[in-house]
């Protein structure tokens, strides 16, 4: 039986400070990293355009009204879903209002007004408009972005935050 040459016999002792040694540059990089980051940014908040998406008087219940937020390249619906929602506004608490770019690979997302989810046709995700936008089946990894809505004293519907990272972006805002 020949033996590998090319293996490095390591004892216990040396391959622990190796390890200790990795730990300490990871931990060392991270810590820079996160000072330069708060540095450059000078704060971790981010300034969201309040953007009027429609009126009240522009929705019907349980039919999705194509709107963009935060900008023309972010394709998004607001929805009149007739039952008091968490994160619903209005009269009745169930206006709500998400991107329809699936969070997994960017496919466009379709209403389905039996259950009131937005699915992908990509590979097949499922998300809970009744729940914030929850993925309940599919390949996505996160929950659909969910629009921080407003609606004023006209009945002006404004969009003024998104709760997760849109798809394809590296900051909500560009």
């Amino acid at each position: 039986m020949s033996r590998c040459t090319k293996l490095v016999d390591v004892g216990r002792r040396q391959f622990l400070r190796g390890g200790a040694v990795v730990v300490a540059g990871a931990a060392t990089s991270t810590v820079l990293a996160t000072k330069h980051a708060r540095a450059a940014t000078g704060t971790a908040l981010v300034e969201y355009p309040a953007n009027r998406l429609a009126n009240l008087s522009d929705l019907s219940p349980n039919e999705p009204l194509d709107v963009a937020y935060p900008d023309d390249d972010a394709p998004g619906v607001l929805l009149k879903l007739g039952t008091p929602v968490e994160g619903g506004v209005g009269p009745d608490g169930d206006i709500v209002g998400f991107s329809t770019v699936c969070p997994h690979k960017g496919f466009g997302l379709t209403y389905n007004a039996d259950r009131k989810t937005l699915n992908c046709p990509g590979h097949y995700s499922v998300f809970d408009c009744e729940a914030g936008g929850q993925q309940t089946w599919g390949q996505a990894t996160q929950n659909l972005p969910q629009y921080i809505l407003r609606i004023d004293d006209k009945g002006d519907i404004y969009a003024e935050g998104v709760d997760e990272l849109l798809y394809g972006r590296l900051s909500n805002v560009l």
